[in-house]
């Protein structure tokens, strides 16, 4: 397995939710790393980091942060929540193929030793089951996704096309992650996911806690250290391409998540009130985490309990957190 003690990794997006802790955990296994940050600045700076300023939709940008780098890790991406899905769906698609297209040529062109993408488990069509990584290219996804989960894909392509269709290749792993939580999630009720609004709402003891939807959409949740765990593994192994879920395989429903906060949280008086008339994505996502364990020996095992206690021990530690 790679040996990333001593090496020069950079993160894309270190400044995000999952760049941030990716670029803590590497810089914990000993490696060098540079990560870049765009419109939001880094939260930690210890200065063990090079921080480098780049909009990575500009070729020149990428191809100076990728200098002397062996790995990149690509977690830079314009995200936002449902919301702007619904209403705006083409907003994610221009900036993210830029992005995505051409930090995998600048690092092709500097001849890095593997790259890691982030994709997305919306990207998948919709299923009853909890989908396989082989099911991805299989019908189209939801409506609902259709712009990102195309752009997604797309990259998906990319990243296969550079690791086996060429006759130098560069080998690339694709992460398919499920809805991953925990400390530096986005909390800003404006763009956050499901998982970190729900925290928000009972940390701040709003009353009375206004859901979007009817609370029975249902979501495989990952707390974000175990996640970190799952991608690191995948990372390391010296297969030349590899896609992946990294998942609990787990799911639960808006209002058990709710319902878990409001119980860790002790907050006995609380009122609920849910809006079907807000915008929502879809019903169901299931996910397998099958071919993760089989292959890695890798399972989620924080409960969705422990990991809301964990995040909101830290949101009291941390109230610049709710700021926005």
């Amino acid at each position: 397995m790679l040996d990333l003690a001593g090496s020069h990794a950079l993160v894309a997006g270190g400044a995000g939710f999952i760049g941030g802790h990716l670029v803590r955990r590497l810089r914990a296994m000993g490696a060098q790393v540079r990560a870049t940050w765009h419109n939001q600045r880094p939260a930690m700076d210890d200065g063990e980091v090079d921080w480098v300023h780049a909009d990575l939709r500009l070729p020149g940008d990428c191809a100076r942060v990728v200098e002397g780098i062996d790995y990149v890790f690509l977690a830079a991406a314009n995200t936002q929540g449902a919301a702007v899905i619904a209403h705006a769906p083409l907003s994610h698609v221009g900036p993210n193929v830029a992005i995505n297209t051409n930090l995998l040529e600048a690092a092709y062109e500097e001849r890095v030793r593997k790259f890691l993408f982030l994709s997305s488990g919306a990207a998948y069509p919709p299923t009853d089951h909890p989908v396989t990584e082989d099911e991805m290219f299989r019908a189209e996804p939801a409506d609902v996704y259709y712009a990102v989960a195309w752009m997604k894909r797309y990259a998906e392509i990319l990243c296969r096309t550079y690791a086996e269709k060429i006759s130098d290749p560069m080998p690339t792993v694709v992460i398919r992650p499920s809805n991953v939580y925990g400390p530096h999630d986005k909390f800003d009720l404006r763009t956050s996911h499901v998982t970190a609004a729900q925290i928000r709402r009972v940390a701040e003891r709003q009353q009375p806690i206004q859901v979007w939807g009817s609370g029975l959409d249902e979501r495989d949740l990952i707390y974000i250290d175990e996640f970190v765990d799952g991608l690191i593994a995948a990372f390391r192994t010296e297969l030349p391409f590899l896609a992946l879920n990294i998942c609990s395989g787990r799911d639960v429903s808006v209002r058990q998540i709710l319902d878990a906060a409001i119980a860790v949280d002790g907050f006995a008086d609380a009122e609920v009130v849910y809006d079907a008339a807000k915008p929502r994505t879809i019903a169901r996502r299931p996910m397998s985490n099958a071919k993760a364990r089989d292959l890695l020996g890798f399972e989620a095992k924080v409960t969705l309990e422990e990991g809301i206690r964990r995040t909101l021990a830290w949101l009291r530690a941390n109230p610049w957190a709710l700021a926005s």
